[in-house]
């Protein structure tokens, strides 16, 4: 086996019922314990394998480790607690772009969901390969094969022969496919997190009788929260901590343990967790700082610590953090050291930092809100955002989902569990670190754009309906709102108030976030008008003076919720020396329960009385905010938030007429010669194979060719140097426009090969286009982030492309809608869309460029960097002029199921 081992195929996944196991490629010196695997398989799983009784398996498994990861490929999944391989799968190549795969699990992991992750592994992987079909050959009877392939999601085409059933599937990763594995991979999750925030006994090592410690302050909060179940205190010096029986370690406890929580210096940490998985415990919450934020010494013990989880199938939250809380009556779980009693609510929140987690947890208090759980995830080792997200979607107890992040681990993945859980609960997220001080510089004009700041951490949250904050305060602003009140069906909002002034700053912050402050119609001015003063405005803002009762805010609350041209009312009241502030919070509230149609109401409260940031009355609610802007800036993001939502669901597509293969052999010759960016020769060739409309483009290797293709061409000719290493040509002085005539290009190759031998640049060649006249220059480009993935930019082109810094951005796939998206958010747009009475350009053509970029670099995750700049939108069709791509080796994405 001479072929380089793939590391980036090892991955660890999530079976159903929420444990975990390691899914690597095989290798040769798995040869003895493969053997050891298929012999201690059950008779009937050795035959559906073999198609016979076979009792020596050793010449198969010889072959089956001889692989050469491309025609010939097999993984192996690894089981915890010593159990070693307990699956396999391999396909071999049985003609061009055709391969068999076969398939076998262990007897005790059958039915969890393990062959549908090998079955997906494996077709990623021949995918990758350039395999398009694979094969299986199944006895009849094998029920649970057949069963795999027909709820793998893939599209499966099967024939029956004499004791036998042939069984199709296209490797392509269709989108029934990936939703299948998103659906199983979300059940793991649930599981997973069910054990962690929903035990069913809960042992804390560690648990002290010092008051101020972190083992003691937690393990009074457990009991006296009265968590529903068994609680084991485990102190090897201890006879009893909080008057219940402690024992010297995990093994005394004759009952089962479902969590354990540890709370123990960080040097002891491992053995303990070793303990736990000797014991069955299912989970941990390690309290334990010292791991990965410390240092190298800090990151093996991490590492160890995890390697031992692995092993044992038990998830783990932390290490490094505070721990976690369900409020549900149910469970009563507070496993955490923080001051305050958590009080019950429907936010499920995250927090990778557990200072402030402990800080949000006291400000939701303060504000009269609550959590229906809280997970401090400290240093992420195993449980993270992904999980929990999964965990609250389904959990009937919350209702919002808050975030505080501070990297991700699986962005891509985060992106795809994020699109379909917004689309029915929202979720709200604060992002440290806005800041890309420290990135790779990158070279390109693509590279330059999307390294400035987090702009690909922003077009992740667009995309998947995350509603993103920069603030804590702004976080809580739009949480208490999205707990409260339906969604806006538009951006039109009436405001009413007794005051001026703070009017005018609602409504400058309405329209500052994309809101609308609209004037009211005739007839609501009108019924507004009988029973407020004649110096009341009735426009919007809705000024009804300083003397302004409770009644007044109920029935003018009443008549603009009941306006078809109102989609949401702000309530405003600065106290005046007439009207006590206890009428019109009551007030505001009664206006609530009575609403004719249910829009959001939000109110705002001047008044040192100071309001509850929720009112609420039986199933009422109604958020209140000191100051109008934060009011303004809550609802814009819920309009934004509704918006989204209410755009369709669409998939990413692959548009027609691709030539993957092709493109796959192009990029690999190219990687012959090493990396970097390719030959402009090869940069044709690979566009031309995902149709990306390029400009006839011819090269000639000498001024005097030059001038012949000049003269082939027949029209105004463009001349552009081939230079490696020289990527900005037109600042070199390798672009010459607008050459009329033969002589005139031999003339002008003659002098820019002249000038840059003198530079140091010796040419390589030239390339000749025809002149493009018209259109709008734009740009599109891609940058290969190492965490998220392909990014897709789309732009004003040109030399001012840096300048202009007019771009939006998405990470890939794309979908149409999301293509047209990116073109109608740019400040460009109008001038595409017929600026002042122009023609109006072929919008479609760069929409379509755009699919087509995406399908490419998902494709081939060889792609470093792309530069289609630019890229001339005409009237009909739009054309690259010049094109710039960069390759770079050990470009992975993680495997299909990976965490």
């Amino acid at each position: 086996m001479t072929a380089t081992y793939p590391v980036h195929r090892e991955a660890t996944v999530v079976l159903r019922d929420g444990s975990t196991v390691t899914v690597r490629p095989i290798r040769l010196d798995d040869e003895a314990e493969l053997a050891r695997f298929f012999t201690e398989l059950s008779l009937e799983s050795r035959v559906f394998r073999f198609f016979a009784a076979v009792a020596n398996v050793d010449s198969s498994v010889k072959r089956m480790v001889d692989v050469d990861y491309s025609s010939r490929y097999g993984i192996l999944a690894l089981g915890g607690t010593g159990l070693g391989i307990v699956g396999h799968a391999m396909y071999v190549t049985i003609e061009p772009g055709k391969a068999e795969l076969a398939l076998a699990v262990a007897d005790a992991y059958q039915g969890r969901g393990l062959g549908t992750i090998l079955l997906g592994q494996l077709a990623e992987a021949a995918s990758a390969a350039g395999i398009q079909v694979l094969e299986a050959v199944v006895r009849p009877e094998n029920h649970r094969m057949l069963e795999v392939l027909r709820e793998s999601g893939f599209p499966i085409k099967s024939r029956s022969e004499p004791g036998e059933v042939h069984a199709e599937l296209p490797t392509e990763l269709t989108f029934e496919a990936l939703k299948q594995f998103e659906d199983r991979d979300r059940l793991a999750a649930v599981a997973a997190v069910k054990h962690l925030l929903a035990p069913r006994s809960v042992a804390v090592i560690g648990a002290s009788r010092t008051r101020g410690s972190i083992g003691a302050e937690l393990f009074r909060n457990l009991v006296t929260t009265g968590f529903n179940g068994p609680i084991y205190p485990v102190n090897r010096s201890a006879a009893s901590v909080e008057n219940l029986t402690a024992y010297g370690s995990v093994f005394e406890i004759k009952e089962d343990v479902e969590l354990a929580v540890i709370a123990v210096p960080a040097d002891a940490v491992v053995e303990v967790a070793r303990e736990c998985a000797q014991k069955g415990v299912r989970s941990l919450v390690v309290i334990s700082a010292g791991f990965a934020e410390s240092g190298p010494p800090g990151v093996e013990l991490q590492r160890r610590l995890l390697e031992v989880c692995r092993e044992s199938g038990m998830r783990l939250v932390g290490p490094n953090c505070m721990g976690v809380i369900n409020t549900s009556p149910a469970v009563n779980l507070d496993a955490t050291f923080a001051p305050d009693r958590p009080v019950r609510g429907r936010i499920g929140f995250l927090s990778q930092s557990g200072g402030l987690g402990i800080a949000v947890m006291a400000r939701a208090q303060a504000l009269g809100s609550g959590v229906s759980s809280f997970v401090s995830v400290g240093n992420k080792a195993d449980i993270s955002g992904n999980d929990l997200i999964q965990f609250w979607e389904s959990d009937s107890e919350t209702d919002v989902i808050m975030l505080y992040l501070e990297s991700f681990g699986n962005p891509r993945k985060f992106a795809r569990i994020a699109r379909r859980v917004s689309r029915g609960k929202p979720i709200l997220a604060v992002k440290g670190g806005r800041t890309q001080a420290g990135n790779r510089a990158t070279s390109s004009h693509t590279g330059a754009l999307l390294s400035a700041s987090d702009v690909t951490v922003d077009a992740l949250f667009q995309q998947a309906g995350v509603i993103r904050t920069d603030t804590l305060s702004e976080l809580f602003d739009a949480a208490l709102l999205l707990g409260s009140q339906p969604l806006p069906l538009g951006n039109h909002v009436a405001i009413l108030t007794n005051a001026g002034g703070p009017a005018i700053l609602c409504a400058d912050a309405c329209e500052a976030g994309g809101l609308v402050v609209p004037p009211l119609p005739a007839a609501v001015r009108r019924e507004l008008a009988t029973f407020l003063p004649a110096a009341a405005s009735t426009a919007n803002p809705v000024d009804m003076l300083a003397e302004a009762k409770g009644d007044d805010y109920r029935r003018a609350i009443g008549i603009l919720a009941h306006c078809s041209e109102v989609d949401a009312v702000i309530a405003v009241f600065t106290p005046p020396l007439v009207t006590p502030g206890s009428e019109v919070v009551h007030a505001i509230h009664a206006a609530a329960s009575e609403l004719p149609r249910r829009i959001p109401l939000l109110s705002v409260f001047m008044s040192k009385e100071s309001a509850p940031r929720v009112i609420r009355s039986g199933d009422v609610s109604v958020p209140h905010y000191p100051f109008p802007e934060e009011a303004a800036r809550a609802l814009s993001m819920a309009a934004r938030y509704s918006a989204w939502r209410a755009l369709p669901d669409e998939p990413a597509v692959v548009p027609d007429g691709i030539d993957r293969d092709h493109a796959a052999a192009v990029i690999a010759a190219a990687l012959d010669a090493g990396e970097g960016w390719m030959q402009p020769q090869a940069v044709v060739e690979l566009l031309g194979c995902y149709r990306i409309p390029l400009v006839e483009t011819r090269f000639a290797t000498s001024p005097r060719e030059a001038g012949r293709l000049a003269r082939a061409i027949g029209s105004v000719v463009a001349l552009k140097a081939v230079a490696p290493g020289v990527l900005h040509k037109t600042d070199a002085g390798g672009v010459r426009l607008a050459l009329k005539g033969a002589a005139a290009v031999e003339r002008a190759a003659s002098e820019m090969s002249t000038a840059f031998e003198k530079g140091g640049h010796p040419l390589e060649g030239f390339q000749l286009q025809p002149m493009v006249t018209g259109g709008i220059e734009m740009i599109v480009g891609v940058v290969q982030d190492k965490h998220f993935g392909p990014v897709v930019a789309c732009g004003a082109g040109g030399t001012a492309t840096e300048l202009l810094k007019d771009v939006s951005v998405r990470i890939t796939p794309i979908s149409p809608g999301e293509a047209g998206r990116m073109v109608r958010s740019l400040k460009t747009f109008p001038q595409l869309d017929g600026y002042r009475g122009a023609a109006k350009a072929d919008v479609a053509a760069l929409e379509d460029t755009l699919l087509r970029v995406s399908a490419l670099v998902e494709a081939h995750p060889e792609i470093a960097e792309m530069d289609l700049n630019p890229l001339i939108v005409r009237t009909e069709g739009a054309v690259v002029v010049d094109a710039r791509i960069r390759l770079e080796v050990g470009v992975a994405r993680k495997p299909l199921g990976a965490r």
